[in-house]
């Protein structure tokens, strides 16, 4: 196979894999943060402690976390074609990618956010602050870099995971692997594939790093706390003093 054909067959492949993946890795963020956010408000000695939500929670957690990703995506057959009219493609691979990710993520973010200084959340909420500002206001800002860590790792898995994908007919760079790389034996191909799925995570990591870095130093620089306490009941703007 000449490099212009397989140009031809990779551009394509690249751009089902990015939109399978980016829109995995959105649903991802927007249903796994608030769940990573409960298991924490809910465990003993949280906001909203509540020992049979919690353990709830995450007994579903870790369930969906123990099932390898190639069986959900057979499990999840049925429920992929009811919901998006087909089992193949990169669209139907975004069910099981999000479905996979959602609980891995969540855990993610649990760790993040546990981190944060506990006893700046009791300031907070000493002032009057409400359940839901302590969160919007303190425990998600303050853990913004782990945060932004949790989510390039998170991108990362579902990049493998949408290769796997493709042993199933997911789409995008995987399926051109099964397609060519294994079933044609154009093993040059296959390593071209893989040189191209390295480039990408590398990618990835440096942005997610640089990232990481920027917030970082961000809430290092000065007033990040004080910004925080801006706008809770009790909080006055000439009382507050940057650390």
């Amino acid at each position: 196979m000449t490099w212009d054909q397989m140009q031809a067959l990779m551009w394509p492949a690249t751009q089902e894999t990015f939109q399978m993946v980016g829109l995995s890795a959105l649903f991802t963020v927007l249903l796994g943060l608030p769940l990573g956010v409960l298991l924490v408000l809910t465990d003993k000695g949280g906001l909203l402690a509540n020992r049979a939500v919690n353990k709830a929670v995450a007994f579903v957690v870790n369930i969906a976390r123990s099932v390898p990703f190639i069986i959900l995506m057979i499990a999840l057959i049925s429920f992929t074609r009811w919901l998006v009219g087909t089992s193949i493609g990169w669209q139907a691979a975004t069910v099981p990618l999000t479905i996979g990710a959602i609980p891995f993520f969540a855990r993610l973010v649990e760790t993040s956010v546990r981190e944060v200084d506990r006893g700046l959340v009791e300031a907070v909420q000493s002032m009057g602050a409400g359940t839901w500002t302590i969160v919007r206001k303190t425990l998600l800002p303050e853990a913004l870099p782990g945060l932004a860590a949790s989510v390039t790792t998170t991108i990362i898995t579902l990049i493998g995971y949408s290769a796997m994908a493709g042993t199933v007919g997911g789409g995008g760079l995987g399926t051109l692997a099964v397609n060519y790389g294994y079933q044609r034996f154009e093993t040059a191909f296959m390593w071209v594939i893989v040189a191209e799925l390295v480039i990408i995570v590398t990618a990835v990591q440096l942005f997610g790093d640089f990232a990481v870095r920027r917030l970082a130093n961000r809430g290092r620089s000065g007033g990040g706390r004080t910004r925080l306490l801006r706008g809770t009941p009790a909080a006055r703007d000439e009382d507050l003093v940057a650390p």
